[in-house]
């Protein structure tokens, strides 16, 4: 994997095209085996925002002809609420990663997408994106899973919302999210269904899951 991770599939609209037939999250133990030695979960810093950037901008440009999330969006989101992002660092590389930023109200405006509300009770994910690389390896569904397990740990979050289009919706519905309805938000003309999922219960304690 290069240094420069520029060429991947991701989505600030949760588009993950790499999941076209997601892995089936059956249990903790089933997943161990995708942790590798050399692998680890952590939050990015602003460090990162460049290869997190680039990963966006590549998979967005060649998609739809433009980034939804600006460098300066990421970076504030990365500079403000860092705790509510996840990456997957591969011997030290960045392979996939979600961002996510907080949110006070019960549906998402367009409004969220460029704003972080702090000490809130749900948290709107932006982007979930893996490197070309890593497609097809259920590394999307396993970082999904563990992230909603490492916002259990936080205190006081309670929601996690996202919007995605209409066929993204069963892959969703498979991970625990439940349907909220047409999306208030719309760009470039591209309308998105809201998913919510609750948190609830005990996170399940897991190696390198910032547990």
């Amino acid at each position: 994997i290069p240094t420069r991770l520029n060429q991947v599939c991701g989505s600030p609209f949760l588009k993950p095209f790499f999941l076209k037939t997601p892995v089936r999250v059956v249990s903790p133990l089933q997943q161990r085996r995708h942790t590798l030695p050399a692998s680890e979960f952590r939050n990015l810093t602003p460090q990162d925002a460049i290869s997190v950037f680039e990963i966006e901008r590549e998979a967005f440009v060649s998609v739809s002809g433009e980034c939804p999330l600006t460098l300066n969006e990421v970076l504030s989101f990365l500079d403000k609420c860092p705790e509510l992002s996840l990456g997957w660092f591969e011997e030290g590389q960045l392979v996939a990663f979600i961002i996510g930023s907080g949110w006070d109200k019960e549906r998402l405006s367009q409004e969220a997408m460029t704003r972080h509300i702090p000490n809130t009770p749900a948290v709107h994910i932006h982007v979930l994106s893996v490197h070309r690389h890593c497609r097809q390896q259920g590394k999307g569904s396993i970082l999904l899973w563990r992230y909603l397990q490492y916002l259990r740990c936080m205190s006081g979050i309670r929601r996690a919302l996202l919007i995605c289009e209409d066929f993204l919706v069963p892959f969703y519905l498979k991970a625990g999210f439940k349907e909220k309805g047409p999306s208030a938000i719309s760009v470039s003309n591209m309308h998105f269904q809201e998913m919510e999922y609750t948190l609830r219960g005990q996170a399940y304690a897991r190696r390198n899951s910032g547990c």
